[in-house]
């Protein structure tokens, strides 16, 4: 698949998730063979990027080709500027969010909030695609609510827009991230334009990537949550999609190893203090996927300090491995 002058290697790309996909968490993703790592939701008001949180989004050292920042807005101006300015700071594809669900997003009329006034998304759209020379790509849903359903318009407009290639996540705006994702209507998107489309929701393991890709005749798939506490599913795709091979699941060492390269890079990344706060969920969600830690779990989100933290990890998996 190629997204402008880009050909990716693989058909799984990591969704952008604020709060989870981090510099860390991206450039681990990419390492297990995600294709496309997207930033967190930046903010298209530049106004807000002198805090730290902004600033932490904005970092992409030592990310490997193509970097891709993602931005929300509902200002066709302000998103202009915003993707300039990324441009200048090393942005290779400007993703734009029209598909985020909170209602702090949606409050703003950004993220999906958007889907209910085309021209405006038209407006946003083509005032990106002219303000930079790198590609854009849009991110959204499959509608507002079941009764406004009108990704195939959106799709349409994205085109016309010259916007590169669309991820489509199964849901509308209502849906938030209840029930099933239906990915009927992306299939019908697919059928209807000629840029790639990803299909986004509910893909959780190698084998339904593979039925998704195959029902809706998607260029590529998109991971989300998923993707939390098993940052290698990227090469279990890629494994069963490219070559028909299954992987075995990893043995307990290797997820201790993994676990720990992460926390030393969270560490590196937040400060210590920050560092081992953030690390408490990704924690979280590595034992949520591996159950019969629970009570190593619960000490590590009491534990003050990196040293504390990593320490009490191997000492957990050693007496654990040892029994």
């Amino acid at each position: 698949m190629r997204i402008g002058r880009f050909e990716l290697p693989g058909r799984a790309f990591l969704a952008p998730m604020a709060g989870v996909t981090d510099r860390p968490f991206r450039l681990l993703c990419r390492r297990f063979g995600a294709a496309l790592a997207a930033s967190e939701m930046l903010t298209s008001d530049v106004r807000l990027w002198h805090t730290e949180k902004s600033r932490r989004r904005m970092d992409h050292g030592g990310e490997p080709s193509p970097r891709v920042v993602q931005i929300a807005g509902a200002d066709p101006a302000m998103c202009a500027e915003a993707a300039r300015r990324n441009v200048d700071l090393g942005a290779e594809i400007i993703d734009i969010n029209m598909g985020c669900p909170a209602k702090k997003v949606c409050n703003r009329l950004a993220g999906s909030a958007l889907l209910r006034d085309e021209p405006l998304v038209a407006r946003i759209l083509e005032s990106v695609v002219r303000a930079v020379e790198v590609p854009v790509t849009l991110k959204t849903r499959t509608g507002w609510d079941a009764a406004h359903r009108n990704g195939i318009r959106i799709a349409h407009i994205a085109e016309q827009s010259g916007i590169q290639a669309i991820a489509i996540h199964g849901r509308t705006r209502a849906d938030a991230y209840r029930g099933s994702a239906e990915h009927e209507t992306v299939a019908a998107i697919k059928q209807r334009v000629r840029i790639p489309v990803i299909v986004n929701g509910d893909i959780d393991s190698a084998q339904r990537a593979r039925e998704i890709l195959l029902a809706t005749q998607c260029d590529a798939v998109m991971i989300g949550r998923a993707a939390q506490g098993r940052p290698w599913i990227f090469d279990e795709v890629n494994s069963l999609i490219e070559r028909g091979e299954s992987r075995e699941d990893l043995p307990q060492e290797k997820v201790r190893d993994i676990m720990r390269a992460h926390l030393e890079d969270l560490y590196h990344f937040y400060g210590d203090e920050t560092g081992v706060r953030v690390a408490r969920k990704h924690l979280t969600w590595y034992f949520r996927r591996h159950p019969g830690h629970e009570p190593l779990r619960e000490l590590l989100m009491q534990v003050e300090t990196p040293h504390e933290q990593l320490s009490l990890l191997l000492e957990g998996y050693r007496v654990r491995h040892a029994a």
